[in-house]
């Protein structure tokens, strides 16, 4: 796939935006197992124009990332043109605007996913960043505000008309949330249109192999971005590559190759930010881990709980001890290593 004179490869899986969660350590993580392309999480343009440090930090990429987006997002067309001129100075392959955050401290002041009530403010705002820029811009956005008001068709060829490189979207309304089953269907109508000439981007509830089959056979796709499924699984990119190419299933980590791998996020990730704050920040993946093993709440709380890595070691060492063989299923169980008892 192509975008803006970029090959980003053929039918690309692409780590999704998320705030606190798509930092370079994470990054790291997804693009080794096998993402093809990277996105930043999202960068509020006010507090970027105003050199806010945290803010700032997040415009930092390397080029083992590479092709990487970083992503802004914002009310106002002054400051987020300022703000693309910004993030263009870091040389990312490409700056991506963000329509479709449906939080209600963005969507409810008229940012990310608020912008589906004013769609003409949404089209001269893309206008004027894809000018003011020399690096391709693409758009992730949702169907529309509610299911009343299902906008993409129109969406996406104004958007294509005012110069981005590229369309992804998420088949839920802002007003779903991220409740209900994402709605594939309008995703493939827009590919479908035949004004449409830019690559078309999935997301939504990509969280299996068979999934991403689907929305390239099914949908037609040009690529798909997965995003809440690589949180706590970064190696799900490895598995979706190996099953498109082979038709083969891979076999769950052990809980012991998953817990070597935790461990080098957490330590990267505290020398990205400090102990306590890096160790604090990897608990929304930990939490996302083996969901599946039997009578493992007194683990996890301690796991979540931990105040340092001394003592989040010794938790580890102790899963490790009780299910370091054991392989999560599909069907949620542990074999080989636990009992496969529902907790």
């Amino acid at each position: 796939m192509i975008i803006g004179g970029k090959n980003v490869g053929e039918r690309p899986l692409i780590l999704a935006p998320m705030e606190e969660v798509t930092n370079p350590p994470f990054r790291k993580f997804c693009k080794r197992y096998g993402a093809d392309w990277l996105y930043s999480e999202f960068v509020s343009a006010d507090a970027l124009v105003r050199s806010v440090n945290k803010t700032v930090k997040k415009l930092t990429i390397e080029d083992s990332e590479r092709p990487v987006t970083i992503q802004i997002y914002g009310r106002f067309i002054e400051s987020m043109v300022e703000a693309a001129k910004i993030v263009e100075t870091v040389r990312p392959d490409f700056i991506d605007i963000n329509f479709g955050c449906p939080v209600k401290r963005v969507a409810a002041k008229g940012a990310g996913a608020g912008m589906l009530r004013d769609i003409p403010l949404m089209v001269e705002m893309t206008r004027q960043i894809v000018r003011a820029v020399n690096i391709p811009v693409t758009v992730k956005t949702r169907l529309g505000w509610d299911c009343d008001h299902i906008m993409i068709d129109e969406v996406a060829e104004r958007l294509q008309d005012v110069g981005i490189s590229a369309l992804a979207i998420h088949g839920r309304t802002r007003s779903q949330m991220y409740k209900g089953e994402a709605d594939w269907e309008p995703i493939a109508r827009v590919k479908s249109n035949p004004r449409i000439r830019i690559p078309v981007i999935g997301n939504g509830d990509i969280d299996s192999p068979r999934k991403v089959k689907e929305a390239f056979e099914r949908y037609g796709v040009d690529g798909v971005m997965i995003g809440r499924a690589a949180i706590g699984k970064p190696w799900i990119f490895k598995q979706i590559k190996h099953y498109l190419s082979t038709g083969e299933v891979l076999p769950e980590l052990t809980v012991a190759e998953q817990i070597d791998i935790i461990k080098e996020q957490i330590l990267l990730s505290m020398e990205w930010l400090d102990e306590v704050r890096g160790l604090f920040h990897m608990r929304r993946h930990m939490a996302c881990m083996f969901k599946g093993l039997s009578h493992f709440r007194d683990l996890r709380i301690e796991m979540l709980q931990a105040p340092n890595i001394k003592v989040l070691w010794e938790v580890f060492d102790r899963i490790k001890e009780r299910y370091g063989s054991g392989v999560l299923n599909g069907e949620n169980s542990v074999n080989e290593g636990g009992d496969s008892t529902p907790d």
